[in-house]
């Protein structure tokens, strides 16, 4: 199977301001590749794109579209942008934008579940969907979802987190198999909790709030593993010993996985 070349290709990487799309960002603008880079901070956006013109001056430099992609006129112009820097095509598409949430389902607002669903779920998905007749004339083209182990074994307290990751699987799965014989790949890649990330962007919870993780990474080490899947064009990788024992075990024995995972009766009152 051939191999995605970052090399002049074009990209779009969605939640670039920071962690895991930030570190995608510098190493695919590194290995030549054109991004459009998107995030709702417009000073973190300009701060990576100084950092890379003075570290590698040669490096195509990253082209900002700053707002939120939950958005239709942010995706609109993200497209457009994409189809004007490829001259119609776009070869990559990283929908990495995301939010939490941590806390009972019971005490959650509506409010809560309706944004993470949005941020998660919808947006890439219809990300995708303006995009798809540029990936159709890219060069081996990829869309990169980037999911969590939680989108294979949910655990409490995150259940709408869990539920939009579990959609963005199976939707994931879904695509692969309807756009495999255009030639474009659906790479799923479900990272543990990747240190700071995560507690960066959680609404609605109260402050302070911490979960257990399961085999954490840095956000450098989640980009470095996401760009080789990329390159490779891989249909799935999970993450992380952590994340992989979560997701094995719970497919090798459910009944055990949701006594360990249960809330003590305390914490479930």
């Amino acid at each position: 199977m051939a191999r995605f070349d970052p090399q002049g290709a074009i990209a779009i990487v969605t939640g670039a301001s920071g962690g895991i799309g930030r570190e995608l960002v510098r190493r695919l603008a590194r290995a030549g590749t054109i991004v459009i880079a998107n995030a709702r901070r417009e000073r973190r956006l300009s701060e990576l794109r100084d950092e890379l013109a003075r570290i590698v001056p040669a490096v195509p430099l990253p082209e900002p579209v700053v707002g939120d992609v939950s958005d239709p006129e942010v995706r609109e112009r993200l497209v457009r942008r994409a189809a004007e820097l490829g001259d119609g095509r776009l070869d990559l598409l990283v929908n990495n934008a995301g939010v939490g949430g941590i806390g009972p389902f019971e005490l959650a607002t509506p409010e809560r579940l309706r944004r993470i669903m949005e941020v998660n779920f919808f947006a890439p998905v219809e990300l995708t969907r303006a995009a798809l007749p540029l990936l159709k004339q890219g060069r081996h083209a990829v869309i990169c979802n980037l999911g969590s182990v939680l989108g294979h074994r949910a655990v409490p307290n995150k259940s709408e987190y869990c539920a939009s990751k579990f959609a963005l699987h199976g939707w994931s799965d879904s695509l692969r198999a309807e756009l495999r014989p255009l030639g474009i790949q659906v790479t799923l890649v479900s990272p543990s909790t990747t240190r700071s990330e995560f507690f960066d962007s959680v609404i609605d919870s109260t402050p302070g709030t911490t979960s257990p993780n399961w085999g954490s990474w840095s956000p450098e080490r989640v980009a470095v593993a996401t760009l080789a899947a990329i390159q490779a064009r891989r249909s799935e990788v999970i993450l992380s010993l952590g994340g992989k024992a979560l997701v094995y075990a719970d497919r090798i024995c459910p009944p055990l996985m949701n006594r360990l995972l249960a809330l003590p009766p305390e914490e479930a009152d």
